[in-house]
């Protein structure tokens, strides 16, 4: 794989599959799944492509972290990644560039990229001050590891 052609072709496919680990928190193959999720990319495709069915893929620990339109772009450059026609796959430099945009859209400040202070001086859900700087939440995760119920969790520990 010396000439750039093919390391662009392996290194879009290779990449596409560490997006897709990284969303859903999975294995690419994971004979311990039932049968038709073992390999994680024939079972995540038709959720990467469907932005309704996208939030049954994302790993739940990364639930409230991202804006829904940072991951609707992630699955669509990880579905570009995956693609089976390796000349529909993006060079390693388009998915850094997409990347880039990904991250500018999850570091856009909240109140810009939804409703703008539609009521800033409300109590929080957890009855706070009625602060509307929302950066480190006093509510606790759904486990001391972070893992849900329903869910366990992909890696060993």
């Amino acid at each position: 794989m010396a000439e750039g052609r093919n390391n662009k072709v392996a290194d879009g496919g290779g990449f596409g599959m560490v997006l897709l680990e990284m969303l859903t928190g999975m294995r690419a193959l994971d004979t311990g799944r039932p049968a038709p999720q073992h390999s994680l990319v024939e079972w995540a495709k038709p959720y990467l492509a469907d932005r309704r069915k996208l939030a049954r893929l994302v790993d739940p620990r990364l639930e409230g972290q991202y804006p829904s339109r940072a991951a609707q772009q992630a699955a669509q450059l990880t579905l570009r990644c995956l693609s089976g026609d390796p000349r529909s796959r993006p060079s390693m430099a388009e998915v850094v560039q997409a990347l880039v945009e990904i991250e500018r859209i999850r570091s856009r400040p909240k109140a810009a990229s939804s409703r703008e202070d539609a009521s800033p001086r409300v109590p929080t859900r957890s009855g706070g001050h009625g602060h509307h700087h929302h950066h480190h939440s006093s509510r606790p995760r759904s486990g001391s590891d972070g893992a849900r119920s329903g869910y366990p969790s992909p890696r060993v520990r």
